[in-house]
């Protein structure tokens, strides 16, 4: 498998000059950009996905945060600012009080 692909796309105008601005700023070429912007992108994309996952019930914090490929802090943070309620009902707390008292 390849570890570097080239893919190209067509971008509006507006993108383009968005893009070039961005590079100005940066001080950095046209590659570097975009793969920099993209892999934020794709980073706040999972961060989305699996946050939605552990709201639903699917995914524990932990996990959630290992597959958007954040710490637990960083998942902790992030699902408070949207708003996502913990999933730790009162039978996760007495498995956890359980597992304390057995120490």
């Amino acid at each position: 498998m390849k570890k570097e692909q080239i893919v190209g796309t067509k971008l509006p105008e507006t993108v383009v000059r968005d893009l070039e601005a961005i590079e100005q700023v940066e001080q950095a070429d046209r590659s570097t950009m975009v793969r920099k912007l993209l892999s934020r992108a794709i980073g706040d994309s999972k961060l989305d996905h699996y946050s939605r996952l552990y709201g639903s019930g699917k995914l524990t914090l932990a996990r959630a945060a290992r597959e958007a490929g954040v710490s637990l802090w960083e998942m902790m943070d992030y699902v408070k600012t949207k708003k996502i309620s913990a999933q730790y009902d009162l039978e996760d707390f007495r498995r956890d009080l359980k597992m304390i008292m057995d120490r």
